[in-house]
């Protein structure tokens, strides 16, 4: 469903902009109707179409496997070539677009030197998509965030999975992809450029002895990080007190981990102190009610 959605929105746009070209040059007398009724179509000329949009298709198709065979580390070598397959995308569409006027018998050149009266109307038009395109250059080469970056805009927290000359896609954790315009993409705050902190915040009752549990912390903090070594980058600290509680002492516990495994890594965290203090005789508290009669 997305790839005929995509085939007609492409088909579209040959359209439109072929209608650009030919009213450009109707407008501007460079093309009138009697010439474009002199123009023969016969079945050469629609064979040699169709045979060069064929060409050129296949020309891009290989050029973008060739770009997808790389597996590049680097999540700026990854960028650029998310960005260059998809300017190969446009150059495909003005090839096509010109190759086949000229095949046709239309003077390309001529029609293209004629639009500069229009340029200044269309160029305000697509104002927004000329913005899209150049902040888009100007983030890849700054490199402010590349593909495989884990960023957060507007909320919206997920991976770059693609930029494009006009957006950029993330897909967070549960595989929705938001698509934002290049132009869109202010206050970026890229996760990817440090090392990501899970939090664990675990309760013990007031009657534990603090200073003996305390002292048996260091070796159930490298217990867990034995246990877990692809995902903590180092053992887990213990931060100390973090409140005092209506019915419980809150301990603070803290572990370097990926931006991508924050929180697989507080619910590790989490499971895994819970066990460890159960073991050493430390019950986490639960919110009691005490109820009191009159005899």
């Amino acid at each position: 469903m997305k790839k005929s959605k995509s085939a007609v929105i492409r088909l579209i746009a040959f359209v439109a902009v072929l209608g650009v070209l030919l009213g450009a040059g109707i407008l501007t007398k460079v093309v009138n109707w009697e010439q474009l009724k002199s123009i023969r179509i016969d079945l050469t000329a629609i064979w040699k179409v169709l045979l060069m949009i064929f060409l050129v298709l296949a020309v891009e198709s290989l050029l973008i496997f060739l770009l997808s065979l790389p597996k590049p580390q680097s999540h700026r070598a990854r960028s650029v070539l998310s960005i260059v397959s998809s300017l190969l995308k446009y150059v495909a569409v003005i090839v096509i677009l010109c190759w086949g006027l000229s095949i046709l018998g239309v003077n390309v050149s001529t029609i293209v030197a004629s639009v500069g009266v229009l340029a200044l109307i269309v160029g305000f038009s697509a104002e927004s998509l000329i913005t899209d395109v150049v902040t888009g250059a100007f983030m890849i080469f700054e490199n402010q965030y590349n593909v495989g970056d884990i960023v957060e805009v507007d909320g919206f927290r997920g991976t770059v999975t693609n930029i494009g000359i006009r957006t950029t896609s993330i897909t967070d954790p549960g595989d929705n992809v938001k698509i934002v315009n290049n132009s869109d993409m202010r206050n970026i705050l890229n996760r990817s450029d440090r090392v990501s902190r899970s939090i664990s915040d675990i309760s013990i009752p007031y009657a534990t002895d603090l200073e003996k549990l305390e002292a048996a912390i260091p070796a159930l903090m490298q217990r867990i990080y034995a246990a877990h070594p692809d995902m903590m980058k180092e053992p887990p600290v213990y931060l100390g007190v973090q409140a005092l509680a209506d019915s419980a002492v809150v301990l603070r516990f803290l572990v370097n981990v990926e931006e991508k495994d924050i929180y697989a890594g507080a619910r590790v965290l989490n499971h895994d102190l819970l066990l460890g203090f159960r073991a050493l005789g430390v019950e986490c508290p639960f919110p009691q009610v005490d109820v009191h009669t009159d005899r």
